[in-house]
């Protein structure tokens, strides 16, 4: 099998590409395997080269070095390939797919994903792209679409983007008025303050749209919250939304299913992972096992699912 470290060089604040390259010498030399490197700038160029190996048929696990937009290329561009496996080591200002995982800094030995489990998940597909987190239209999806414009502030990190990207568009970008359908259930028409297909829980640098979602249940979590308050009241809900804890509002509608349909009367954001743009009408669907990713060793990600508790809190929570 062959290792290919992608590294997206301006991932992050800090300094980290340095000392990383420095210590992966000894790091794959020690574990007995041959590495090879792409460090190229340039997102069209670097998802044409992942591209490229995908489909050549050989084994290769694809390392992505950087935070959640290196891991949307390296999916992107090789996805449908089952000769792939896909790791993902954190370096990003977000990191919100990886911490289901474990934490940021245990997940940067890179040790702990040569040796990790290759294990096949979902992925989300919406329209010719592909999303192993998270789908949305809506106040989030609009904050996302703004959130680039505050990451390139020297001094805010991904989360502090995000909050204030949402605080913006709080004041500037409100109303939504959607027709949203789930499967078979019947269509709701109606002013949202947003529409989130989860195969994953964090997103925003830390918020926690999907709290119960897991990438391998086979399952979309699909979670709509309906704008039935004012502007006060929304800044006062804030703080529980980022924890998680918007399930049992009484504006929130929270179903699993395979197909979310979104429609908006004007052009409105759709996030895909982070990535962008406007539209009138999206379809997130579920494809099950689509992608094959490497869980870190060590990870209590395999323990925690075992468990059994997620299933009980979904049964207690969800509303059909």
């Amino acid at each position: 099998m062959r290792h290919i470290f992608i590294i997206n060089p301006f991932a992050g604040k800090k300094n980290w590409l340095a000392t990383f390259q420095k210590n992966l010498d000894g790091v794959v030399a020690a574990a007995g395997i041959e590495a090879e490197i792409y460090a190229e700038p340039g997102k069209e160029a670097m998802e044409q080269y992942i591209r490229d190996l995908a489909r050549s048929g050989e084994e290769i696990r694809f390392y992505a070095c950087g935070g959640d937009g290196t891991i949307y290329s390296v999916v992107n561009a090789s996805y449908g390939c089952k000769n792939v496996q896909i790791a993902a080591i954190p370096f990003g200002s977000g990191n919100d797919f990886i911490r289901l995982f474990g934490t940021k800094e245990g997940l940067q030995d890179v040790r702990r994903h040569i040796n990790g489990t290759p294990h096949w998940i979902d992925a989300i597909a919406c329209g010719d792209e592909i999303a192993v987190n998270q789908c949305s239209m809506g106040l989030d999806a609009e904050v996302c679409a703004k959130q680039a414009s505050f990451k390139k502030i020297p001094w805010m990190s991904g989360e502090f983007a995000y909050t204030a990207s949402l605080l913006y568009c709080v004041l500037r970008r409100l109303n939504s008025r959607f027709t949203v359908q789930v499967d078979d259930h019947p269509p709701v028409s109606a002013p949202f303050l947003f529409a989130l297909g989860g195969n994953s829980r964090w997103y925003g640098g830390g918020y926690k749209g999907c709290p119960l979602a897991l990438p391998d249940d086979g399952w979309m979590d699909c979670i709509t919250v309906q704008k039935d308050f004012g502007l006060l009241r929304l800044l006062s809900l804030i703080g529980y939304y980022k924890k998680g804890e918007h399930l049992t509002w009484p504006y929130t509608t929270f179903l699993r299913g395979k197909k979310m349909r979104i429609t908006s009367e004007k052009p409105a954001a759709v996030n895909v992972d982070g990535e962008c743009r406007y539209v009138t009408e999206s379809v997130f669907e579920l494809r099950e096992k689509a992608i094959c990713f490497v869980v870190p060793e060590g990870s209590p990600y395999f323990e925690q699912r075992a468990t059994g508790v997620l299933s009980g809190e979904m049964e207690e929570l969800e509303r059909v």
